[in-house]
């Protein structure tokens, strides 16, 4: 007698077949496929990042101990490794990474209107930066980085509001950080918080143009010539707030508006930062507590590193690895939206704690977070987590 879902199978709930199977035909991705369908490798995949797995083989042994639940799962008759280590060589990556879009949107709309920030402000606010993923260059020879070091990069533009992602891009490591700027499609009214990479003086003039803001570290070599001096504050550390003109041989062609300068010291780690933006109305001390939270996106990428698998992977093409990424991307949302859905004040971390302990457990997720604190499951309060500006 069925006396539930089982904890796997409700959160896989909330991920759309209908979706998910108009982006496998997008790329014909069933071609001469048999049994095993692209719908099952997700499946398995998915297991693997939610219950911790090691490798591929650890995922499909830990399936194969539990025969009597797999068609419960949805996954039905199991694979063996060589079938599934296959679909991830051939299958296209983009049916993964299109799924994961719709995911991120549908997750987008659930968040809608929730605000983590410390500051009122009326448009959107992302944070851009980028995260490597070291490889070994013998074995991944195709992510080029250095001549002894293979990696890739995962670009992230996250929404602060929410720590759910807007856009992600994988590219090999040589890819540099400023250039993701370019698929990012801008949008008027919001916010860009960056650090020093992604100075480049003609793509922030785009940002300008297409009316959105920017929030970036200034590096110590801009050249500029000062129009006038706000009031400042050093009591909460503003030193100087600007308004000035670049002057540099190339940055005064690439941005010819003027731009705000503000000097910001922070007491509390006895450090001096410097700021650019182009908005003139908000507080030179909004301003700094904005570039504060794009720590936001480094807590997503150690959150992401800690408890899902993108630092080893279980195939060695870029195929295979495209699709683990988009795979791990997709399942922390779905943690996300499962949280969201079933209305649990408990954090992800703990969420996928249980899920990896309990899989097979058919408790409704929604009376398991209504018990009370179970285990007292926190995540460390690790210095790295603190906010500070680098």
């Amino acid at each position: 007698m069925n006396k539930g879902k089982m904890a796997f199978a409700q959160i896989i709930d909330f991920a759309s077949y209908s979706i998910f199977k108009r982006c496998v035909e997008r790329y014909n991705g069933h071609h001469r496929m048999r049994t095993f369908s692209c719908w099952k490798q997700f499946l398995c995949l998915a297991f693997g990042q939610l219950t911790h797995r090691e490798s591929m083989s650890d995922t499909l042994l830990c399936l194969g101990l539990n025969p009597d639940k797999l068609f419960h799962l949805g996954i039905g008759n199991l694979a063996d490794k060589s079938t599934v280590s296959r679909a991830n060589e051939s299958r296209d990556w983009r049916i993964y990474q299109d799924f994961g879009l719709k995911l991120i949107e549908q997750a987008r709309g659930l968040y809608k209107g929730d605000n983590q920030l410390k500051v009122e402000l009326k448009g959107d606010v992302f944070v851009l930066d980028a995260t490597t993923v070291d490889l070994c260059l013998e074995v991944f020879w195709w992510a080029s980085f250095r001549k002894t070091k293979a990696a890739i990069k995962i670009h992230t533009l996250l929404d602060a509001k929410t720590s759910i992602p807007e856009f992600v891009f994988i590219s090999d490591g040589k890819v540099h950080d400023v250039k993701i700027l370019d698929e990012i499609n801008i949008q008027r009214g919001s916010y860009y918080l960056m650090d020093k990479a992604y100075i480049d003086f003609s793509r922030l003039y785009y940002l300008q143009v297409e009316k959105a803001y920017f929030v970036v570290r200034a590096k110590d070599n801009i050249q500029f010539k000062k129009l006038k001096s706000r009031e400042h504050d050093k009591i909460n550390g503003i030193l100087s707030d600007q308004d000035i003109y670049l002057t540099g041989p190339l940055s005064k062609d690439k941005y010819p508006d003027k731009i705000r300068r503000i000097e910001f010291y922070d007491s509390e780690y006895d450090r001096h930062f410097v700021f650019i933006t182009n908005n003139f109305a908000v507080k030179a001390k909004t301003v700094a507590q904005l570039y504060k939270h794009r720590w936001h996106v480094e807590i997503f990428f150690k959150w992401i590193k800690q408890n899902l698998k993108i630092k080893s992977f279980w195939g060695q093409s870029e195929n295979a690895v495209r699709i683990q990424v988009w795979v791990a991307i997709s399942t922390y949302v779905l943690v996300a939206i499962t949280k969201k859905k079933l209305n649990i004040d408990n954090s992800l971390y703990e969420i996928l704690q249980y899920i990896s302990i309990c899989p097979f457990e058919k408790t409704p997720l929604h009376e398991v977070f209504s018990k009370g604190k179970l285990q007292e499951i926190k995540e460390r309060n690790f210095n790295q987590l603190k906010i500070n500006y680098n």
